[in-house]
């Protein structure tokens, strides 16, 4: 009975402490500001005298301390009175928002516009945010002189727009965040609007493209705004799209990239990897050439299941960092078979690098580890980097003229482009198979021509591959 009150005794410490030290960090995070939350907002703008007057509302804030992020350009960051207590959580330096239970706070600042409005003018990140937050919901209504005649939009929808006699305004509301703005003179307007998409023009456009734009399959439904233009804006906001011709495919294709370019976190990566991830996750290619023929390489090997567990990966990459190497590391667990697929199409610049896979295990020379030698297997055969390896060996191994030149000082080697035969100390010798195999870029060895020609001795074990030279004749 003694033991069991004693055992008891210790679980309820060993709770409490748990508790206290998880309150205690919980408390911390309020006070330093790094728990994640979601806001909405509501942005009053004014354009006079060349710039953007900006009142900020932010409704809904958590009962934590909250750092402000201002666009480089704001100046006059101050609190804007709403009511008496707007300001009651603002730092005196207007760097942060103090932890309070009052939900609403307002700010205000001007966005300077060096010359004025110009024709098709991106202004970009002109809005303050809030660390570790994230707006659910935004509100924007912009005002300028009646005398200024065009067209704003942001990636939000279109609520409407008013010509009064001394202003002009325009309204926009939606789920998520705005980043950018676009202005354009003239006689752009909204020709279409649907709950994800808004399509600007200054024409009006086609019933039949209308239609078929309501049938595209999108990866999600937040609102994204389409303008056609002959010169696309480069950089730009993923809920912002310039297009220079407006097709249902080019539609379908931009709308998409944009889409899973702001669900993803692609990094240090080539513009054709976005597409191959958005063409698995919708079961139809896009993009260009490469992308189609990297994803019909892959679907031609993988087998039926080893699709679905391809596409249910990529669903579950999420907020982590998608580069080659990620994108190879699944797809050699996938393939149970370890493959730099990806990586090597990103380095190859011209055409497609083939479906290649590795031998995992280490590769020793004698007995001293070469990080930079690898083997792979590729149809049927077991091949070795021959630019890596054959220098550990003794040789020089380069391309030329006439093939591809192995030397050391008594022996000398060279492979020609037309397969049959090789030239070893400047005599011909026929050959059935190839000795040397270019695969894109890249040399390799066959490992039977390795061992019979430059006089190595393989020793594989599970987790080491051991090539030993042997004196030279």
């Amino acid at each position: 009975m003694k033991f069991a009150l004693s055992f008891f005794s210790i679980l309820a410490l060993i709770i409490t402490g748990t508790v206290f030290f998880q309150y205690h960090a919980y408390s911390s995070d309020l006070e330093t500001g790094i728990g994640d939350f979601h806001y909405s907002q509501e942005i009053e703008i004014v354009y006079r005298e060349n710039s953007l007057d900006i009142r900020q509302h932010f409704k809904n804030l958590p009962n934590q301390k909250v750092k402000i992020k201002w666009p480089e350009k704001a100046t006059n960051a101050s609190c804007f009175i709403e009511n008496e207590k707007s300001c009651d959580r603002l730092s005196d330096e207007v760097s942060y928002f103090a932890k309070g239970e009052t939900k609403s706070q307002s700010v205000s600042y001007i966005i300077p516009i060096e010359g004025g409005l110009k024709n098709k003018m991106l202004l970009q990140n002109v809005f303050a945010t809030l660390i570790n937050g994230e707006a659910s919901y935004s509100i924007v209504s912009i005002s300028t002189d009646s005398k200024v005649k065009g067209q704003w939009v942001t990636g939000l929808p279109l609520v409407g727009q008013q010509q009064l006699v001394l202003v002009n305004y325009t309204m926009f509301r939606g789920n998520g965040t705005v980043q950018d703005l676009y202005w354009q003179a003239g006689e752009l307007k909204a020709q279409e609007q649907t709950p994800v998409l808004s399509i600007y023009a200054q024409q009006e456009v086609p019933n039949d493209f209308l239609k078929s734009v309501e049938n595209i399959q999108l990866l999600s439904d937040e609102h994204i705004a389409i303008i056609q233009e002959k010169s696309p804006v480069a950089v730009h906001d993923e809920r912002l799209l310039f297009l220079p011709t407006l097709t249902a495919q080019a539609v379908e294709q931009e709308v998409i990239l944009s889409q899973i370019k702001s669900q993803y976190n692609f990094v240090d990566s080539p513009e054709w990897l976005p597409e191959v991830v958005a063409s698995y996750l919708i079961n139809d290619p896009i993009g260009g050439e490469k992308t189609k023929k990297i994803i019909k390489t892959l679907n031609d090997y993988m087998t039926d299941s080893q699709q679905q567990a391809w596409q249910e990966t990529l669903k579950k990459l999420g907020d982590e960092s998608i580069s080659p190497d990620t994108m190879d590391k699944y797809l050699s667990q996938v393939l149970d078979a370890k493959t730099s697929y990806f990586a090597l199409n990103a380095a190859q610049q011209n055409g497609t690098y083939p479906l290649l896979f590795e031998d995992a295990r280490d590769i020793y020379v004698d007995d001293t580890l070469k990080e930079d030698v690898h083997v792979i297997l590729y149809d049927g055969q077991v091949l070795y980097t021959a630019d890596t390896l054959l220098p550990y060996l003794g040789y020089s191994a380069e391309e030329g003229k006439n093939g591809y030149y192995v030397n050391s000082e008594h022996r000398t080697f060279r492979f020609p482009k037309e397969p049959g035969f090789y030239v070893f100390n400047q005599r011909r010798y026929s050959s059935i198979s190839e000795p040397i195999i270019k695969i894109a870029d890249h040399y390799y060895v066959e490992e039977a021509w390795l061992q019979r020609l430059f006089q190595v001795e393989l020793q594989k074990k599970d987790e080491r591959i051991q090539i030993l030279t042997q004196e030279q004749q």
